[in-house]
């Protein structure tokens, strides 16, 4: 219910009505490749499933940040999750160099993406994808789930042709795009 309350709210902001299913949780979790990861960033947590899944994949050393914008989601990542390595903070993607030195985080290995990108206005958009590209470290990874393509317009100018998959056990369907750092 909180995730349909936060769509109705901000239908622009929020990426779906329903919360992502645990399969698309899972391919997230394979592009993203975790094993080595030290530091990730998820932008636009949402209420969690997908912070929950990628918490349980990484190693117990690293850490988590989780940047929303929507307070209410923010407060409820905050009281549902009680793993230490889970950082929850609240305001915008786009200040991602900002809120790494805030929280005295190296250059992430990571970074997911859960923000509907189609919605976005096209400055915003594009400065997302130039905090990304800027801050992500060498061979790090930006994996982006969407519905449309659109996240791949304003990054495989940064960064290059993306590989996605299909998830289709998903409401609605998502793509899970993947870039490297080179």
């Amino acid at each position: 219910m909180a995730f349909l309350r936060g769509f109705m709210a901000q239908p622009m902001s929020v990426a779906s009505v329903v919360p992502s299913s645990p399969y698309l949780e899972q391919g997230v979790v394979r592009a993203c490749d975790l094993a080595r990861a030290r530091c990730v960033i998820e932008l636009g947590p949402g209420t969690g499933g997908s912070t929950r899944a990628l918490l349980r994949a990484m190693s117990p050393q690293a850490r988590l940040l989780a940047i929303e914008l929507n307070p209410e989601f923010s407060n409820r990542l905050r009281q549902r999750n009680q793993d230490q390595r889970l950082l929850v903070q609240e305001g915008s993607a786009a200040d991602l160099g900002l809120h790494l030195e805030r929280w005295g985080l190296p250059a992430p290995d990571v970074v997911v993406s859960g923000i509907p990108f189609s919605t976005l206005p096209v400055p915003v958009a594009q400065s997302i994808v130039a905090a990304i590209k800027d801050h992500l470290a060498p061979g790090g990874r930006f994996v982006a789930y969407q519905f449309r393509a659109h996240v791949a317009s304003y990054t495989t100018p940064e960064m290059g042709e993306p590989s996605f998959e299909w998830e289709w056990r998903n409401v609605p369907p998502m793509r899970v795009f993947r870039w490297q750092q080179p």
